[in-house]
């Protein structure tokens, strides 16, 4: 668990507390209410996290936290992910506080399991009335960290032969939150063979996009 001052030097030194040897700190899953699966992908983050540590030599601990959305534990997690294929639904309470989190230097994923898009637009509209998201370019920088993405987000899980889009919640010229949709990262990111029809190829693509999210979040 990451203290106040931990938190603090987070904000103001995230490329310090990323790329050198330091105690080791946690990410979050993101916990909500609305009957949707929140808990989906239940391997994917410890994947993502073994794998960067490695390619990235970053410091976070493989085991993953919950954050509820209304929580001020919340704060104790630099970067948080969301997933899901159903329905969500932020309390007035949960938008106020997620917007104070990402505010203050937090960042918000959200992966599209398949379902949620037409629950968390809404839900994010609670958290930020005045933001749009907004489609990123191929030339962004989140697609040329360690890896690089010339043609952007990666397909990874196939649905309905839509295009995989990352989309992004900037305020004063930070991304605040990025939302992919119609990739599914965090199928990519669970068990080798969870998905028998995703090749090995494919599922390190999504490794590697996972690494430079989180290689982007603590660096921009």
């Amino acid at each position: 668990m990451i203290n106040k001052r931990s938190w603090a030097i987070l904000l103001i030194c995230p490329l310090i507390l990323a790329f050198t040897h330091i105690p080791s700190y946690k990410i979050a899953r993101l916990k909500y209410n609305g009957g949707g699966d929140w808990y989906g992908n239940r391997t994917a983050l410890t994947n993502l996290i073994v794998f960067t540590n490695t390619n990235l030599h970053t410091n976070i601990n493989t085991q993953e936290a919950i954050a509820e959305a209304g929580s001020s534990t919340l704060f104790q997690y630099p970067f948080v992910y969301m997933t899901g294929h159903g329905n969500v639904v932020f309390s007035d309470a949960e938008a106020k506080n997620l917007r104070k989190y990402l505010l203050a230097g937090g960042f918000l994923h959200i992966d599209d399991n398949y379902g949620l898009d037409q629950y968390i637009r809404p839900q994010m509209k609670k958290v930020f009335p005045k933001l749009d998201f907004v489609e990123l370019p191929t030339s962004h920088p989140i697609y040329h960290q360690k890896f690089d993405f010339p043609a952007g987000l990666p397909k990874i899980h196939e649905h309905d032969g839509k295009r995989p889009q990352g989309f992004a919640l900037i305020h004063n010229g930070r991304v605040v939150c990025y939302y992919t949709y119609e990739a599914d990262l965090g199928n990519g990111w669970e068990d080798a063979g969870t998905y028998p029809g995703d090749s090995e190829a494919t599922r390190l693509k999504a490794l590697k996009m996972g690494s430079n999210l989180l290689q982007f979040v603590f660096s921009q």
